[in-house]
């Protein structure tokens, strides 16, 4: 069956639906595939027939990689991001999520929202929302990790909160040393500054990651910004 709007589309529609009716994403996703003639949405996910914009992003990632992706609020980041966690999942390989921000029964609903029963995956997924999360942390977390695992970091500017922990330069280039040696690849979640208008540029850009200290963003090797159910790669 042919869809109307591409799957990000329709995530998009549905995020809107939640917000204004009130309702659990998982029910204004099901809403949405039902307009668009499904029972539910894991079965519209299912029956997409071009890849998604997660698949596309995860065939252009290898081992070493550092991932930005970046939004304002609401825009999909966090969705995108699991996402590029099932692929890695899908071919084998391990997915973790750190996050200050979320539960795991937060993160288990997003995976249905994704159309993702969590149960498939449940011997090669971890979610870690330690008050410990730094990248020393995140290397000892990893340190055994087999080649190819995805780690999905919520979020970026969160490693630069506690004073006790190195600048957030130095934790960046640490992680980055540590994928490349380990052959892992990191996924950074970031925030826009709140100054980047959308009236006057469609999509943020580099130039608008928010950066309470200093950062060389050239460290990471992919960038994936969001706004509006629409996704655009750029380099780094």
């Amino acid at each position: 069956m042919r869809l109307s709007q591409p799957v990000y589309h329709l995530k998009r529609q549905a995020r809107l639906l939640s917000r204004a009716a009130k309702i659990p994403l998982h029910q204004a996703l099901d809403h949405i595939a039902a307009q668009e003639g499904f029972a539910s949405w894991s079965l519209l996910a299912a029956n997409g027939s071009e890849a998604t914009p997660a698949g596309r992003l995860f065939s252009r990632l290898a081992p070493g990689d550092l991932v930005l992706v970046g939004a304002r609020p609401g825009h999909g980041k966090t969705l995108m991001s699991l996402e590029l966690a099932v692929e890695a999942m899908k071919h084998g390989h391990r997915g973790v999520f750190f996050t200050l921000e979320y539960t795991q029964h937060d993160v288990l609903e997003r995976f249905r929202a994704i159309g993702v029963d969590p149960a498939r995956f449940d011997k090669l997924f971890e979610f870690d929302n330690s008050d410990a999360i730094s990248a020393d942390y995140i290397v000892r977390t990893l340190g055994s990790a087999p080649r190819g695992t995805l780690a999905v970091i919520d979020y970026l500017q969160l490693l630069d909160q506690k004073r006790e922990n190195p600048a957030l330069m130095d934790q960046v280039r640490a992680l980055k040393a540590f994928a490349r040696d380990r052959g892992v690849i990191l996924v950074f979640i970031s925030q826009i500054d709140r100054s980047y208008d959308p009236s006057t540029k469609p999509f943020p850009d580099i130039s608008d990651v928010r950066l309470p200290n200093p950062l060389e963003l050239s460290l990471f090797s992919k960038v994936c910004f969001l706004n509006k159910g629409e996704i655009r790669f750029q380099a780094a």
